[in-house]
């Protein structure tokens, strides 16, 4: 399966993939039309600080996510065949479990639409928006197994200084 990668020595903080996943969830799907839809659609990214360092912060779809297990109403769930963790909006009573319990902060509640926000790596397009806009490539989208040394993951099981590394199955 394909994941998300980031590289933070090359990360700027530009936000550029913040814009590019605002607008790639937006209801018109350009910059100047969305800035003014409502609801104002918000970035599934977020890039913070650490050390002085930017760490693009996103959903990592955990192996066994807190946040399906807290969801009260069921409408997170984990699909068996693309790793991703989704949400049914139908579902969802706003009642913020799923933002309590990640401990990446990696889902963010929307005031407005009581529904969280939450990366779903663009889960109907080829490659993600942030992926595409990232000037640095900073942002790598590639099969788990083919991850460069020293990489960082959004997908992780343990960590260390640098932030998170992908689990490493033993033989």
């Amino acid at each position: 399966m394909k994941r998300l990668y980031y590289d933070i020595e090359k990360c700027m903080a530009c936000k550029t993939c913040e814009i590019a996943c605002c607008v790639g969830h937006s209801l018109s799907k350009d910059l100047l039309k969305a800035i003014f839809e409502e609801p104002l659609s918000l970035p599934r990214i977020k890039i913070k600080e650490k050390d002085n360092l930017p760490h693009p912060m996103s959903c990592r779809h955990c192996d066994e996510p807190r946040c399906v297990k807290a969801c009260m109403t069921g409408c997170l769930t984990k699909d068996k065949k693309t790793g991703l963790v989704l949400i049914d909006k139908d579902r969802c009573v706003g009642c913020w479990m799923c933002v309590m319990v990640c401990p990446y902060a990696a889902i963010r509640p929307n005031q407005k639409t009581k529904i969280p926000v939450r990366c779903d790596m663009c889960k109907d397009l080829d490659m993600p928006q942030c992926v595409k806009s990232c000037p640095t490539g900073a942002i790598i989208w590639l099969e788990e197994t083919a991850l460069p040394v020293g990489t960082v993951s959004v997908r992780a099981n343990t960590s260390n200084s640098k932030g998170t590394v992908p689990r490493q199955d033993k033989d």
